[in-house]
């Protein structure tokens, strides 16, 4: 409906346009306005009413067909001309014919429109007053010609420089909406594998001290305690990381251009290593080189690559010991974590079967950052985990 409405307020408009030019140079005509030099008028008659007739019609249609209104308003101006009606204005509703191509078509048609009727009307001038042609006339209607033409060219300029600004902006508009909309999908897809990340670890950790209270629940029962007493700090602490997360997510809902970086990085990996030793897996860290703060990205990669490696040795890898090695050096961060597990080749590679996150969510962390990734039987025995992470805001 409102489609409609606006694709006749042209039509209304143009057709407006055209009755108002017709009554005026009737008006003219009538009252006789004109230059006072004009002798014996010839009176109106039919055919005067007919050709103000199709200038109106023609008027109306200009923005249609502005080449055939240019050829039939120029004519109808030599004919009045031609015929001494009374009232010059009729004459001058050329000029709207060569705006109007000139706007619509470019400046090479507006050039075009004005010499045709600036030819048509030195004719007209020199039909209409023969040999006694007022010095000036014609100088003034070539200039009118070329004025019409220049006006509608800059208009028709304007328009299209306008177009092309809205539609630029337009694609501008639509491309940020796009990359917003991409990193809304991009941060949840992180947030996701943190929160895999956590629940994993947590659950492992209380899986594996749920079952050494088991154990001991009716042998020793003290020990059954502390198992419960981990129990309830890890699962705690997961709790803790989970809400973190889930506010990090809601905060992108609100900001989405705004990074966020959920908890973790190398700083809680004292905290990390208690599940360790509680399952009666021995830690042993090695820091090679000057621990030194690390970008935000890499260390929250590094802690979330050894909390799933971890995760590996203690659910699956049977081990007693597992050897962590952390080297600074210039230009990159090396992680190395090895256990000592009999059968950990095939527990680590069943873990990666099972979930489809494990060796493959730590190896997309590191690809993630320009790094390596290494992960696979050792050779001395055991499973051994590497990657090196580069940080290049220290390099």
């Amino acid at each position: 409906m409102l489609s409609t409405v606006r694709a006749a307020a042209p039509i209304l408009t143009d057709a407006g346009v055209g009755v108002g030019v017709a009554a005026l140079s009737l008006a003219s005509s009538l009252t006789g306005v004109g230059p006072p030099w004009i002798r014996s008028p010839r009176p109106l008659d039919a055919v005067a009413v007919g050709l103000i007739g199709v200038v109106a019609g023609a008027v109306a249609l200009r923005r249609r067909y502005p080449t055939s209104v240019l050829v039939v308003l120029n004519a109808v101006a030599l004919a009045w001309s031609a015929a001494h009606y009374p009232g010059r204005l009729l004459t001058l509703t050329p000029l709207i014919a060569c705006y109007t191509i000139a706007a619509r078509r470019g400046w090479r048609w507006g050039l075009a429109g004005a010499g045709f009727t600036a030819l048509t009307a030195l004719v007209a001038i020199r039909v209409a007053f023969g040999a006694d042609v007022p010095a000036g006339t014609s100088g003034i209607a070539v200039l009118m010609a070329a004025t019409a033409g220049a006006a509608g060219a800059a208009v028709g300029y304007n328009r299209a420089l306008l177009v092309a600004t809205r539609a630029q902006l337009g694609r501008e508009a639509q491309t940020r909406e796009e990359q917003a909309r991409r990193r809304v999908v991009e941060e949840r897809l992180r947030i996701a594998r943190e929160l895999h990340d956590v629940i994993g670890h947590t659950m492992a950790s209380i899986s594996v001290q749920a079952g050494v209270g088991i154990h001991l629940l009716a042998t020793r029962p003290g020990q059954a305690v502390e198992a419960l007493s981990t129990i309830k700090r890890i699962s705690d602490q997961g709790l803790t990381d989970v809400k973190t997360i889930l506010g990090v997510l809601r905060a992108a809902d609100d900001e989405p251009d705004r990074p966020r970086t959920p908890r973790g990085g190398l700083e809680q990996l004292d905290a990390l290593l208690d599940p360790v030793r509680a399952a009666r897996v021995q830690p042993r860290l090695t820091v090679h080189g000057s621990a030194r703060p690390l970008p935000a990205a890499v260390d929250l990669a590094a802690y979330r690559i050894l909390q799933e490696a971890l995760t590996n040795v203690v659910r699956h890898a049977r081990a007693r010991t597992v050897q962590l090695d952390l080297r600074y050096e210039p230009a990159q961060l090396v992680i190395q974590i090895r256990d000592d597990g009999p059968a950990a080749g095939s527990g680590h590679a069943g873990t990666n079967g099972q979930d489809g996150h494990g060796i493959s969510g730590m190896r997309e962390r590191a690809l993630a950052l320009s790094g390596q990734f290494t992960a696979g039987p050792h050779p001395a025995g055991g499973f051994q985990v590497r990657c090196a992470l580069p940080t290049p805001d220290q390099a």
